[in-house]
């Protein structure tokens, strides 16, 4: 079965490590199903029936995404809204319709993962600043996955760096 991978990157053609991600994932078109959300939607003005229908397609469904600004893309959040809708993804006679899929976040940050914690300059863990994620996928009874994150791009973007990242996101990919 493949992976339904949504993308939200607002600036894909200045981006790095997403950018590779989203290459690496098109030579497995077998495996994984890519969307991407800013390239979809340039007006911003979603098709909630056309990303419904998509995401009822797949059993495996990874939202992939820059973390700035201690959130996702502005994009993201608007998704969110406009397509969880109550009668559908939650609700007594929705149906649940995501009940049961397996969803997780790939996340790239420019920061260094210890600042991160804390004892660090953002004083939160990552699995902290994520849990309305979290709660969000369990509240529409999805199976909420461990998240992968990729980190340092703001001060190591060296293609040795980016490169390294490939490898651990194709396995986490696979673990779903």
């Amino acid at each position: 079965m493949k992976t339904l991978v949504i993308v939200t990157h607002p600036d894909m053609k200045n981006s790095i490590v997403n950018k590779r991600w989203v290459e690496e994932l098109r030579k497995f078109p077998d495996q994984f199903h890519i969307h991407q959300l800013y390239q979809a939607y340039p007006d911003e003005k979603i098709d909630v029936i056309a990303e419904q229908k998509l995401m009822e397609q797949y059993d495996k469904i990874v939202f992939q995404f820059p973390y700035y600004w201690f959130n996702a893309p502005a994009m993201l959040k608007k998704w969110l809204d406009e397509v969880l809708t109550h009668g559908w993804a939650y609700g007594s006679k929705s149906g649940y319709k995501l009940e049961g899929k397996k969803i997780a976040l790939a996340i790239s940050l420019g920061v260094n993962e210890q600042e991160l914690n804390t004892n660090g300059i953002y004083k939160y863990p990552l699995t902290e600043l994520i849990r309305p994620f979290e709660l969000s996928f369990e509240y529409v009874k999805a199976h909420y996955k461990p998240h992968f994150a990729y980190y340092d791009i703001e001060y190591n973007s060296s293609d040795e760096w980016i490169e390294k990242s490939v490898p651990l996101y194709l396995d986490f990919l696979d673990t779903l």
